[in-house]
C-alpha cells in the first residue's frame, strides 16, 4: 500500500459501530527504517495510541497520538541529543472519488480527506508520516546558544579595499 517502512492495513468495513482503539509500537528495525528515512540518527519508543471510527458508508475518522524518542545532532554543537515527539492525529478517509470539495473549502484551510485504498487504511503509514512530519528540521540542543565567530576587521570584505585607499 504505501513505500513507508511501517505499513499496519486496517479495514475500514470490519470497524465495529463504536470504533476502535489501536496501540501499535513499531519494532527496532522499523523504527532504525524510519530513522534512515528521515535523516535522522535514532528513532526509538515509537508508541501510536489511536481510535478507528466508521464514518459515513465506507469512510473512517483516524485519531490519537504518536509518541517517540528522537536522536538527532544539534544544528548548533553538531553533538547527538534526545528530543521528545508528541504527534496528534485527526484524519478523516473517505472512499476513492466520493469527496466533492466546496467551493470556500481551499480559501477556508479545509484539508480535503486521505481516500482509501481497497477499502483499507494504512495506519501503520499514517502513524510513520506524522512522526516524520513532527521531526524538527532544524534542532537545537536544550542550552546550546550559537556564539558568531568573532570578526578579524582585516578578514572583512572591504578591507583590501580600503588598505589600497589608504596606500594611495
Amino acid at each position: 500500500m504505501t513505500d513507508l517502512p511501517y505499513s499496519y492495513p486496517f479495514s475500514v468495513l470490519d470497524l465495529p459501530a463504536g470504533g476502535f482503539d489501536l496501540a501499535l509500537s513499531p519494532d527496532a528495525a522499523t523504527c532504525a527504517a524510519i530513522a534512515s528515512l528521515a535523516g535522522v540518527i535514532a528513532v526509538e519508543d515509537v508508541k501510536a495510541n489511536l481510535h478507528l471510527a466508521p464514518e459515513g458508508g465506507a469512510g473512517a475518522h483516524v485519531t490519537g497520538l504518536v509518541t517517540a524518542t528522537i536522536r538527532q545532532e544539534c544544528g548548533v554543537t553538531l553533538e547527538p541529543f534526545d528530543a521528545p515527539l508528541s504527534e496528534e492525529i485527526d484524519v478523516h478517509f473517505v472512499p476513492p472519488g466520493t469527496y466533492k470539495p466546496a467551493p470556500t473549502d481551499e480559501e477556508n484551510g479545509i484539508d480535503p480527506p486521505d481516500e482509501t485504498e481497497d477499502g483499507h487504511i494504512d495506519v501503520g503509514a499514517l502513524v510513520c508520516e506524522f512522526l516524520i512530519l513532527g521531526i524538527d528540521p532544524y534542532p537545537r540542543k536544550p542550552g546550546a546558544v550559537f556564539e558568531p565567530p568573532a570578526e578579524d576587521p582585516a578578514a572583512l570584505p572591504f578591507a583590501a579595499l580600503a588598505r589600497l585607499k589608504d596606500s594611495e
